[in-house]
């Protein structure tokens, strides 16, 4: 089956087969959160990116082998309400970005700066921390080494423009200096972005529209 991408709460989840890691998509809970089960292809290590809503659907998709870790890519309620539960059944091991850490009521184990290592099993993805969603938002890249990059956005990037800063104009020039530099001015067309809602997109496909986003403030 081809990668689409496209999830609704209650449907089934949608995998991306890549050579190194098998990538699951399946939205949950009222605001169509997207969850994110990573799993290494040679060692069947697995991290969980938001453990956001539905605890026993994420459960049910983890299966028996657990997970080893899961990551918070912001603080926004949203995106960890099934976290205590997931981390309370699992023994997972927690990341969250350092500015964000506190506003999380579960533990993080491991305080995210840009440029951290986060690992799965053999496969590296990079921590990028993206300003003016939250303080301490990150994306998480993979860099395929088989393919184009693929990154996960948290609430930051999405199909038609960056995550929501509320009218803020110093939390939007933020969050837009962030994204152009540490994502578009550094990866590829071809780089799949995998948001916190909604469907999928590609950073070619959101490009052009990046003066647009600028003019328009948010």
């Amino acid at each position: 089956m081809t990668y689409s991408g496209e999830v609704t709460v209650g449907g089934p989840a949608d995998v991306h087969e890549l050579k190194d890691l098998m990538i699951t998509k399946i939205a949950v809970g009222p605001m169509n959160n997207n969850a994110y089960l990573l799993r290494c292809r040679a060692t069947d290590e697995q991290l969980l990116i938001d453990a956001a809503n539905e605890a026993e659907t994420l459960l049910g998709m983890i299966g028996d082998d657990g997970i080893a870790s899961v990551v918070t890519t912001h603080r926004h309620g949203d995106h960890w309400q099934a976290l205590a539960e997931v981390v309370s059944a699992t023994g997972a091991r927690t990341y969250a970005g350092r500015e964000d850490a506190e506003g999380i009521p579960v533990r993080t184990d491991v305080l995210v700066d840009d440029g951290d290592t986060i690992r799965v099993g053999r496969v590296e993805l990079t921590a990028r921390h993206l300003v003016g969603h939250t303080p301490g938002s990150i994306a998480l890249v993979y860099d395929d080494p088989h393919g184009h990059p693929h990154v996960f956005t948290g609430d930051c990037l999405f199909p038609g423009g960056v995550g929501n800063t509320h009218k803020d104009p110093k939390a939007f020039a933020s969050l837009i200096h962030d994204v152009e530099t540490k994502i578009f001015d550094v990866l590829p067309d071809e780089t799949w972005v995998y948001p916190g809602h909604g469907n999928d997109t590609s950073l070619g496909a959101e490009r052009p529209q990046l003066p647009e986003w600028h003019a328009r403030g948010w």
